[in-house]
């Protein structure tokens, strides 16, 4: 199934202001999704449960993010499609690894879930949330940003399609303020 026949294909609405990991993951599925690599995140934690009980996708829980450039590379030599999921923080981290992607036209595709910005409690993320997007771009990465439910089915239905339809890297940023203020 083709990006544009996930996003017109006839499903129950859903609220998207709050049921946009539902609706992610059946979209991520629909677009052919078997692996999924992550470290552990409240912002992804209903999508990694999600894609944890599925039985048709490999889920990787991740020491580090790099890990999850190197797992997707490997997936899509393998013939298959591969989502990592990681905070902004973790960018930093895979700068140097999204090298290889890169320079071998290899799809690449991340949700990205922005810390550093709106209600932002801890000072430790502030420099890496506000350094995100120029680092990816500056590596060659392709980054799309969502600050709403609406926005971000939209944007990374379009960004699936620009990763596996035309072997583009693409970085999808959830902002901070769609997560909602973080409580500890």
């Amino acid at each position: 199934m083709t990006v544009a026949e996930v996003m017109s294909a006839g499903t129950t609405p859903r609220d998207l202001a709050t049921d946009w990991p539902l609706e992610l993951y059946d979209l991520l599925k629909a677009a052919g999704i078997r692996q999924v690599s992550y470290v552990p995140d409240a912002g992804h934690s209903t999508l990694i449960r999600l894609f944890s009980e599925d039985r048709d996708v490999t889920t990787n829980v991740l020491t580090t993010e790099e890990e999850g450039i190197a797992i997707a590379t490997g997936a899509w030599l393998g013939g298959e499609r591969s989502v990592v999921l990681m905070q902004s923080s973790g960018v930093g981290n895979c700068i140097n690894m999204l090298s290889l992607p890169v320079q071998t036209r290899t799809p690449m595709f991340m949700l990205v879930t922005m810390r550093g910005e709106w209600a932002e409690f801890n000072p430790w993320q502030v420099p890496m949330g506000q350094a995100t997007e120029a680092a990816l771009r500056a590596i060659g990465v392709t980054v799309m940003r969502a600050e709403t439910g609406e926005d971000l089915v939209e944007v990374v239905a379009q960004a699936a399609g620009m990763a596996f339809e035309a072997d583009q890297q693409i970085a999808v940023l959830i902002g901070q303020r769609l997560l909602g203020k973080k409580k500890w």
